[in-house]
């Protein structure tokens, strides 16, 4: 039986293999490999007899089986008896000779499979060879091939066969007369040498030790007497190739007599093949083979050959390297080792050869030279360590070489020179120099596509070559110490050298701490005369300048400081125990920062601190005057390097502050303003820098110095007459004075606070005035020269920052204010108002505003001067720069920052509201401008200098703030400025003003006002750009402002706002008249007095504007309530036109000014709208099949007015009165009007106004009545309503009939949450709509109450009973659209009232359950609802009313599992997971019986199509599994199925198959025949997982169950499948086929 079946399945599978999709071939060989693995005989002869018996079977697919046939035998060789293998033996060999053509695939899969055999029955498999490998009769190529590979795959069970072999095959290769064949033999010639010589080095592993070369040395000489002297010459480069290969291991074979007589023709022959291909590897690797075998018998042959071999191979070596060619790289390999073979054999000839091609110019001839000697350096060491000084000695041409690519091959030769002592010997420093000259090489980005005749070397390549090669040379090669300390120390100090540094540091950290390790505490330096070595302070200085610019360099900040650190004992034997705690904290930095974020100032700052600690430390003046000697020796070696240089300046201030010489320091400050180079910013910068922290401690003799440099002759160079126009020594003396003039302020502003007072006037401002001003002939000459101006601005203002800082600096009295105060204004006018190119405006007023807080006081028109040259220098400015260019951007913002510091301080000097005044009058000129930037820069500053004058605010006596009115009046309308900016600044504005009258009221100054602190928090309704919710947070402004304003002040307000009426900005003029119409109502009862003046103005402005804010404004303002008609007005406004203008909309609005005739006025109108029908059908057309249904048009009109009235803010009392009412009507006003048609004269009128071109508003019955319902609803102080159904786009769903259902749901949640306590009334109106006569109204009615019921408010409020009733009851509305509801509704306590949900449950089962069973409904809505509901309930309701509906719930929902619908499944699953959840483990088992009847669909539709089912299956098998009371099931379902996780559905299904058949094996039937019927699923994923779940439950059954399968329904159902149209089902079909070997 089992052999039949195996056969059978086999036979399935093979008939299979013939599918069109690669997969499905794939998969199929797969599973014939798997019943291989069970049974390889049955497979195996099955697959043999296939293959026999379709003769005609297309090759593609006789190559799949022989494939598995391979893969069967090669796991399984141990079982295959001698009959099945000289079966396979003998298929295989006739599949592999079958065709005389070649076909690779097919002939190649044969030959593998005699292959796989052989490695066991070589005799059977040679046998069968040897009988198509007759003597005289040329073989198929593939029988030579097979040979071939065997004799690699068994070599010592082929060896012995093969002097056979080749006698028969020797006569064989004349016979051979197609290439094709002859390369087939090349090859099994190539094998069989290489067999037998790996056959020969192991013969002490062999089965027969007695084997010898010489048995095959006359048979392979015959063969290569063919194969070089005639199939060598061929034409075809494909067998040239092939003969080479094979000459390579067949040379070691030859008898040492025939090799070395061979050898003069041979090598010749060989390397002629270099000329011939473009692919050397196999000619490069046969080469190396033969040589090494004419070198293991001593050949003397080579000595003449040298020569040539040497030349062709050195030609190889040169040819360029393809990076993206490996055969020209490995050909590279082969190469070096024919170089290393002659190296090891004749090192004079090649050194001989190889040292003069270095003195070529040729780049790729020295390059490959290189190479070379750099591979036998390495290779032969032995044989070349006695020529290290003529290798050494050649190598001087290669090191003046510019290539790159030579550059980087001679760093390679000096690296393995280093590993092979050659540094050490004479000459060995030049090439120690020549790495360091390479590091120090700048790095450049190196091309990332270089073309194809693009062959240099970026020159960084070769940078990090040998940046690595001196690294590793320095930390890997011992012996190298000796030669590289101290002589890397004579790099550092060298600017050529810069580069190099940080590989230099790193490297000479190493060698030094190693000495340090054997030497303890001796210098590590040894000078022993050594002139070459740099000194103690030339190291320190080199170090710490490099330093100061520590990120560029690959770090060399780091790198210096790690070495000073180390050579401490040797710069000063003091420094070592501050340095051991100084140094690690600067590295600390800078590993905390980057190169984009460090602080350059604060970095440079921090090593001064680390150089005066460590002056201080040493103590020692004679060496601090040698630091400094030092120090400016090497400042011109950084003229390159400004930065660097800069610092050096003040590292050379640093040590003359510490020096105690006064010669010394004068001496060394001459030195320095004679040698400067004036021209560069940075340099006078830094000697600026250097005078000034200098002057801390030698203040006297820096300026006496200064004295001297400004009265030399240098600036009077260019003061004659006869140079005035000569422009470049003018330029450079300009350049002169700006370096002195920035001494002046840098030494002001670091010398001692005491001794500066004193010296300011006479010695500092005095000579910044001489070097500033020009005189020719007595005439003073305005410098036209940037820096120059930048120089004065920028030292006035570091000394008047100094005075001002110093603790006199109040008290003291500056005579020459007023004329720097003059000079500064001069430059500010100067600069061009409409940009900003330089920072001398920002400057300038920087030093203004420290000037003008020193004595004596500036007079008032030089003060009106000042500000109004500050103002409109900055405030004109083009806008803000683009966030892109950040300097463009930090310059603004330092500018607008000097300009409030100024008009800050020049309020501070008068701190009165007459002071106050004054700055807000130069101001408002500003604040009123057209140009947006200009008033949010002027309410900035007006908002800066309001807070600071708040903060400084001291008050003696209680005094009236005067001035409150007009400045409120002027700030609060810009509230609404068209820019936020402004709106921000004006909010902030006037809440300091509020603020300033509380405190000339008496309220102390940390004092918080509640009504003032309310502005703060209307700046996000400012941000807003709807001009309804600015005007609203004026109002709410003008309310605040209304409630602190003094009385006195309010007039002078509204008059100030007034004139804002004109305002040619819109926004503030409306701002206005908010603020004026919210003031007279907050404030009106006191203004009886003032109202003919307040009339007047008002007429005024109405005469001069028919803008639309003001007329309404003026109406609003003057309009008076006297109506006592209230019917009449109603009537008559309600048949004005529709839809209603705007006058008429003002007259229903001012129509709920008062709440009482405002309840009147909603009462009339409700009326209206329920008196008459809403809508009439008539057909448009006589023809038309439904009528259209047209507005009535007087509830319409009705609805329209109701809105307009709702809409006005007073009417909230009368709508809250009315609330019920109007809320339901309204309500169910929108149900009956979605898709009705305006009345048709509208219809007309609105055609007529389209042909005409004219604009007409259109009226929709349907939003105007959404319109009204939100207006009720604002007005009754539910906006919270309002905006979630926005937000939500409830409004938008509540107009449409698709989706109103959902926008009456989203209101009734809505109302539900935000509304609550208006919800029992409202019910109550909607309650009685149960028996309307429109089924929409009934619809819209249950879908909201139905709604309610999710949430507990109505279980608060007390009414879950009677809304339960009334929702019951409407069960047997005629509607099914209703019912549905009702379910929903019902449903929806599960959310709103999940605790009552057990009191109510037979009823809620019981109308679910008649849900269910709904058979009114053909589209089964209601029933999915019913499922959805239970689906909510089952976890709530009672334990013991659900058992007695649990069969009937899970019986019926079971067909829709596999419902087409996408609903229907997934809330049919759900509900199934639920149902079991609710059992908790412990079910009957009636009901168990329907969970293991679900179990596989559900795992059979976690493959589903649409994602809801998948999450539906995956909850439900989870809620399964405790009631399957298996702990292993329930704890798969558990780790695989948790929602958001991935699936890998295959590991899970053979998982859960594995428990399922471990403790159910009783279900393996019952799982199948449910499995077989969804192989006819209409999904395809899911009958893909069909067979997959019967593929696992077979493969994990236990045998003795297996009775329960019916095979042959199982083998039918298989095999249709494996015609299935999807490649997929295909595949998985086949992969269950393979499965069932567990049946045999």
């Amino acid at each position: 039986m089992s052999e039949t079946y195996v056969k059978r399945l086999s036979t399935i599978l093979l008939d299979a293999i013939t599918d069109k999709d690669p997969r499905v071939q794939e998969q199929v060989c797969g599973a014939l490999c798997t019943l291989g693995e069970s049974q390889p005989a049955e497979v195996l002869s099955a697959c043999e007899e296939h293959l026999r018996l379709h003769e005609k079977l297309a090759h593609p697919y006789r190559t799949m089986v022989l494939r598995a046939m391979e893969t069967v035998v090669s796991n399984h060789i141990g079982e295959l008896d001698k009959d099945m293998a000289r079966a396979i033996i003998l298929l295989a060999s006739n599949e592999m000779t079958k065709v005389k053509e070649l076909v690779s695939d097919w002939q190649q899969a044969a030959s593998s499979v005699l292959v796989a055999v052989g490695r066991r029955f070589i005799s059977s498999v040679m046998e069968e060879l040897l009988s198509k490998f007759q003597p005289g009769l040329l073989p198929h190529p593939c029988t030579v091939h097979t040979l071939a590979s065997l004799s690699i795959s068994n070599v010592f069970g082929m060896v012995p066969f093969l002097t056979s072999i080749l006698s028969t095959m020797l006569p064989m290769l004349g016979a051979a007369k197609h290439d094709s064949m002859k390369v087939v033999f090349c090859c099994a010639l190539q094998r069989f040498s290489e067999s037998t010589l790996e056959y020969l080095a192991n013969l002490d592993q062999a089965p027969d030790p007695t084997v010898r070369k010489d048995a095959f040395a006359s048979d392979i000489f015959g063969a290569y007497d063919i194969l070089f002297h005639q199939w060598l010459q061929s034409r075809e480069a494909k067998l040239r190739l092939a003969v080479v290969e094979a000459l390579g291991p067949m040379s070691h074979l030859l008898p040492s007599e025939k090799l070395e007589e061979q050898l003069p023709k041979l090598l010749p022959g060989v390397l002629t093949l270099y000329k011939k291909h473009a692919e050397t590897v196999h000619v490069s690797k046969s080469l190396g083979q033969i040589l090494e075998a004419a070198v293991s018998v001593g050949s003397r042959t080579l000595d003449i050959q040298l020569d040539s071999l040497l030349a062709a191979l050195h030609a190889q070596i040169c040819v360029p390297i393809e990076s993206s060619s490996p055969l020209v790289t490995s050909n590279r390999k082969e190469v070096l080792r024919c170089f290393t073979v002659l190296a090891c054999c004749s090192p004079d000839r090649l050194l001989a050869f190889l040292l003069p091609k270095l003195d070529t110019s040729n780049e790729r001839t020295r390059v490959g030279t290189l190479q070379v000697l750099r591979h036998v350096i390495n290779a032969a060491a032995a044989q070349m360590a006695v020529k290290k000084p003529f290798i050494l000695s050649s190598m001087k041409l290669p090191l003046l070489d510019t290539n790159n690519k030579v550059k980087r091959a001679v760093v390679q030769v000096v690296s393995a020179m280093a590993h092979h002592g050659y540094l050490e010997q004479p000459g060995g420093k030049a090439m120690v120099e020549y790495v360091v000259q390479q590091c120090a090489l700048p790095p450049e980005a190196e091309p990332q596509k270089p073309g194809a005749d693009s062959e240099a070397l970026a020159a960084d390549s070769v940078r990090a070559i040998s940046v690595s090669t001196l690294y590793l040379v320095s930390t890997t090669v011992d012996r190298m110490d000796e030669v590289l300390w101290p002589y890397l120390l004579e790099f550092l100090v060298p600017v050529r050298f810069t580069g190099a540094l940080s590989p230099l540091c790193r490297s000479l950290v190493h060698l030094a701490q190693k000495r340090q390790e054997a030497g303890a505490h001796a210098p590590l330096i040894q000078y022993n005369g050594n002139v070459h070595l740099p000194s103690p302070y030339a190291i320190t200085t080199r170090l710490l300048a490099v330093s100061s610019n520590p990120y560029v360099g690959d770090g060399r900040g780091a790198a210096s400081l790690r070495l000073l650190s180390v050579l401490h004992q040797d710069i000063h034997p003091a420094l070592g125990q501050r340095w051991a705690t100084a140094i690690p904290l600067l590295l600390e930095h800078l590993e905390e920062y980057s190169e984009e974020t460090l602080s350059q100032k604060e970095w440079e700052e921090k090593l001064l601190m680390f150089l005066r600690d460590s002056l201080a430390v040493v103590s020692d003046n004679t060496w601090v005057c040698q630091l400094t000697l030092e120090m400016c020796k090497q400042l011109p070696d950084y003229n390159g390097t400004p930065l660097e240089k800069n610092f050096l300046y003040k590292c050379v201030g640093t040590t003359l502050g510490a020096a105690s010489s006064k010669e010394v320091v004068r001496k060394h400050l001459q030195e320095l303003l004679e040698t400067a180079r004036y021209q560069e910013e940075r340099e006078r910068e830094g000697l600026a820098c250097c005078f000034g922290i200098c002057a801390t401690s030698h203040l006297d003799d820096t300026l006496a110095q200064l004295e001297d440099f400004v009265k030399s002759d240098v600036l009077r160079k260019s003061a004659g007459i006869f140079n005035i126009f000569k422009d470049r020594s003018e330029s450079e003396a300009d350049k002169v004075r700006s370096a002195l003039i920035l001494c002046y302020g840098h030494v002001a502003a670091r010398a001692p606070c005491e001794l500066l007072l004193a010296r300011v006037e006479a010695d500092v401002f005095r000579n910044m005035s001489q070097c500033f001003s020009t005189k020719v002939l007595g005439i003073k000459v305005e410098t036209k020269d940037l820096a120059l101006r930048l120089s004065l601005v920028q030292s006035v203002c570091m000394a008047t920052q100094a005075i001002c800082s110093s603790a006199h600096g109040g008290s003291f009295h500056l005579s020459r204010k007023a004329e720097l105060v003059a000079q500064m204004v001069e430059f500010i006018k100067a600069e061009p108002p409409d940009s900003l190119r330089t920072p001398i405006r920002k400057k300038a007023m920087l030093a203004c505003t420290y000037l003008v807080t020193l004595e004596p006081a500036l007079e008032e028109q030089v003060q009106a001067d000042l500000i109004h040259s500050c103002l409109h220098s900055v405030m004109a400015m083009l806008p803000e720069p683009e966030e892109g260019d950040s300097h463009q951007e930090s310059l603004y913002l330092d500018t607008m920052q000097a300009l409030k510091d100024l008009l800050t301080s020049l309020l501070q000097r008068n701190m009165t509201p007459q002071g106050l005044q004054v700055m807000v009058e130069h101001l408002s000129p500003w604040i009123k401008s057209p140009r947006g930037h200009e008033r949010v820069r002027a309410l900035g500053l007006s908002a800066c200098l309001l807070q600071f004058f708040l903060e400084h605010l001291q008050i003696s006596a209680l005094v009236p703030f005067h001035n409150l009115g007009l400045l409120v009046g002027l700030f609060s309308p810009r509230c609404a400025d068209l820019w936020p900016a402004t709106r921000r600044e004006a909010v902030s504005c006037v809440h300091s003003l509020l603020y300033l009258q509380l405190g000339y009221e008496g309220f102390s100054r940390d004092y918080r006002d509640d009504v003032a602190e309310q502005l703060l928090s209307l700046k996000d309704g400012l941000a807003h750009p709807d001009p309804t919710i600015l005007f609203h947070t004026c109002h709410s402004i003008a309310q605040i402002i209304a409630k602190r304003l003094p009385p006195d002040q309010l007039i002078s307000l509204l008059l100030t706002l007034f004139e804002g009426l004109g305002d040619p900005d819109k926004n503030c003029s409306r701002a206005a008249t908010v603020m004026i119409n919210c003031l007279l109502k907050e404030r009106g009862s006191m203004l009886q007095e003032k109202v003919p003046e307040i009339v007047s103005v008002l007429r005024s402005k109405l005469q001069e504007t028919r803008e639309e804010h003001v007329l309404q404004a003026a109406q609003h303002s003057v309009f008076v309530l006297a109506t006592h008609h209230c019917a009449t007005v109603v009537s008559s406004l309600l048949g004005s036109p529709l839809p209603f203008d705007s006058h008429t909309c003002t007259l229903w609005r001012a129509l709920a000014l008062e709440p009482g005739l405002a309840a009147q006025v909603l009462g009339l109108l409700l009326e209206k709208i329920s008196r008459d029908v809403p809508f009439k059908e008539s057909r448009a057309f006589l023809l038309s099949s439904t009528p259209d249904r047209v507005a009535t048009l007087l509830p319409l009109a009705a609805t329209c007015a109701l809105h307009e009235v709702a809409s006005a803010p007073a009417s909230g009392p009368a709508v809250l009165e009315l609330y019920p009412q109007l809320f339901a009507a309204l309500l169910l006003r929108v149900s009956c009007t979605m898709g009705v048609q305006p009345p048709r004269h509208l219809q007309a009128k609105e055609r007529r106004s389209a042909s005409s071109g004219l604009a007409s508003r259109s009226l929709e019955p349907c939003s105007s009545a959404v319109d009204a319902l939100q207006a009720v609803l604002v007005r009754g102080g539910n906006e919270d309503v309002v905006q979630h159904m926005e937000l939500d786009g409830g409004w938008q769903l509540l107009k449409t009939s698709a989706g109103h259902e959902e926008g009456v749901t989203r209101l009734a949640s809505a109302m539900a949450k935000f509304a609550g306590p208006r919800l029992p009334l409202v019910m109550k109106v909607l309650f009685a709509t149960q028996s309307s006569v429109y089924e929409v109204q009934r619809v819209t009615s249950t879908a909201f109450l139905a709604e309610l019921l999710s949430s507990n408010v109505v279980n608060d409020l007390m009414l879950l009973e009677s809304l339960l009733d009334n929702l019951t009851a409407r069960q047997k509305d005629t509607s099914a659209r209703v019912r549905r509801l009702v379910l929903r509704g019902l449903a929806n306590v599960a959310s709103g009232s999940p605790e009552k949900v057990q009191t109510h449950s037979p009823q809620l089962l019981t109308a679910m359950i008649s849900g269910l069973d709904d058979g009114d409904d053909p589209h089964s809505l209601v029933a999915l609802e019913a499922m959805v509901g239970l689906a909510r309930l089952l976890d709530l309701v009672d334990t013991w009313d659900l058992r007695a509906v649990l069969l009937h719930i899970a019986v019926r929902i079971r067909p829709f599992f596999d419902s087409e619908r996408m609903e229907f499944r997934s809330a049919s699953i759900r509900l199934f997971g639920h149902l079991n959840k609710a059992c908790r483990g412990d079910c009957e088992d009636v009901f168990l019986e329907q969970v293991v009847g679900g179990l596989a669909p559900l795992l059979l539709h976690l493959q589903d199509p649409q994602a809801p089912v998948v999450a539906a299956c995956r909850f439900a098998l989870r809620m399964c599994g405790p009631n399957l009371e298996c702990e292993e099931l329930a704890a798969v379902f558990q780790k695989h199925l948790q929602e958001g996780h991935g699936l890998h559905f295959g590991e899970f299904l053979n998982t859960t198959c594995k428990h399922l058949m471990r403790h159910f094996p009783d279900l393996l039937g019952r799982l199948l025949s449910t499995s077989l019927f969804y192989f006819k699923s209409s999904w395809e994923d899911v009958r893909a997982a069909a067979p997959m779940l019967t593929g696992f439950l077979v493969l994990h059954v236990e045998a003795e169950q297996l009775p329960q399968v019916d095979l042959e329904q199982l083998l039918a159902a298989l095999q249709l499948l494996l015609k299935d149209p999807a490649p997929e089902v295909r595949a998985k079909a086949a992969e269950t086929l393979g499965r069932l070997v567990k049946f045999a």
